[in-house]
């Protein structure tokens, strides 16, 4: 089977669509899957290249200027035409609303080809990322869920990655079944077992201390200044804690000047952006996982650190419950609760054997997310794509 992936998201870009889109294209290509993906490229050049186990075509790109370490690609639909042409995929995989994922859903549907979408976005994420749209974020909301609309015209299935969030999407006027299927994470790179020693020092983190942590984009729509506030409340008690932001966005000057105000810049470490390898032991050196976003279809970064065997304290919004499981495997607190993250932090610190369960149960938790079970369930769907498509031909 040939599949080819469109994404405007892609690897070396830090986001949670680009890791979903990576998993998928790697774990596709482990099962003998030829996978093409299709993305923007870092600079104003097209190229071709190797990503361990499977290809990728970048389009010539421009950098988007509200999104940092985000590019849109100045797509060509002749372009776009012919590497879909040449790979001749059995079936395509779109996964967002920009350019690269509207052009190939254009061009795949003009030739007959199958199309498969998955939907990653809340309107929100957008909205906030963008200051000038929020006086009138309520009419722009509904241009967007309108606009994200065109993703689904011609595709055969709509995925998202938590069965939590199908109710929050009218999906009465798409066509296509919507399904749910996990964005996985591969748990042979994400472990729970002691962080490298060289971590510490790399990012000046204290190894005598318990580690507050948020690792993803540090943007607006995240709440961060959340965790960073309930953070100093948690300070005035405890001496042995440490806050640990890893990731870097739109809100993070924002955040360095929060942490000045509330006098704990001594306690607050900022990594910016970190490779890949620095980003597994920093979800080991964690004590507790902190997620005050609301805005989560899924969230692959409280995902990898609950398979690193870390307790989370969430909002319980978006589909985060569906995670973080209230006095499971964590704590469920309600949007912008700072003193409720601050109690949840609390009770986990006071009770080591309590910070201990949670952890492994968020390890259990993890592995049905394994790409080991997740990756069959999507080949399974696009044969079934497949299938009837060749039926109705």
């Amino acid at each position: 089977m040939r599949i080819l992936i469109a994404n405007d998201q892609h690897w070396p870009m830090r986001s949670g669509v680009a890791t979903a889109v990576r998993t998928l294209a790697q774990g596709l290509s482990r099962l003998g899957y030829e996978v093409l993906v299709v993305a923007p490229s870092q600079n104003s050049k097209s190229s071709t290249e190797k990503d361990v186990n499977y290809t990728i075509r970048r389009i010539r790109s421009l950098p988007l200027f509200f999104r940092k370490n985000l590019r849109v690609a100045a797509t060509y639909d002749r372009e776009i035409r012919k590497i879909i042409q040449d790979f001749n995929p059995d079936i395509v995989h779109v996964h967002t609303q920009l350019t690269v994922g509207l052009s190939v859903l254009k061009m795949a549907n003009s030739l007959g080809i199958p199309v498969v979408a998955t939907n990653h976005v809340m309107p929100d994420n957008i909205i906030k990322n963008v200051k000038a749209l929020k006086p009138v974020s309520r009419p722009i909301s509904h241009i967007l869920s309108e606009y994200g609309l065109l993703l689904y015209k011609g595709v055969k299935r709509i995925i998202f990655p938590t069965e939590s969030v199908l109710g929050l999407f009218n999906l009465e006027r798409i066509e296509a079944p919507a399904v749910a299927i996990s964005n996985g994470i591969d748990l042979s790179i994400y472990t729970p077992r002691k962080p490298k020693k060289y971590i510490y020092d790399k990012f000046d983190i204290p190894s005598d201390k318990k580690i507050i942590a948020w690792i993803g984009r540090l943007d607006v729509e995240k709440h961060l200044d959340v965790a960073v506030k309930s953070f100093a409340k948690l300070c005035a008690d405890y001496a042995d804690v440490h806050m640990l932001i890893v990731g870097m966005g739109n809100d993070e000057s924002r955040l360095l000047d929060l942490v000045e105000e509330l006098d704990i810049a001594d306690r607050v470490t900022f990594t910016g952006l970190v490779s890949d390898e620095d980003k597994y032991e920093l979800h080991r050196v964690t004590t507790i996982f902190a997620v005050p976003s609301p805005n989560e279809l899924q969230c692959l970064s409280m995902l990898e650190s609950m398979a690193c065997g870390k307790p989370i304290v969430a909002v319980n919004a978006g589909a985060l419950a569906e995670l973080c499981l209230n006095d499971d495997d964590g704590y469920l607190v309600s949007v912008d609760d700072v003193d409720g993250f601050t109690r949840s932090y609390q009770m986990l610190l006071d009770n080591p054997d309590r910070l201990k369960k949670f952890g492994q149960r968020a390890r259990e938790v993890a592995e049905t997310h394994d790409t080991a079970v997740v990756m069959p369930r999507f080949a399974k769907l696009y044969a079934e794509v497949i299938a009837e498509n060749r039926a109705d031909s």
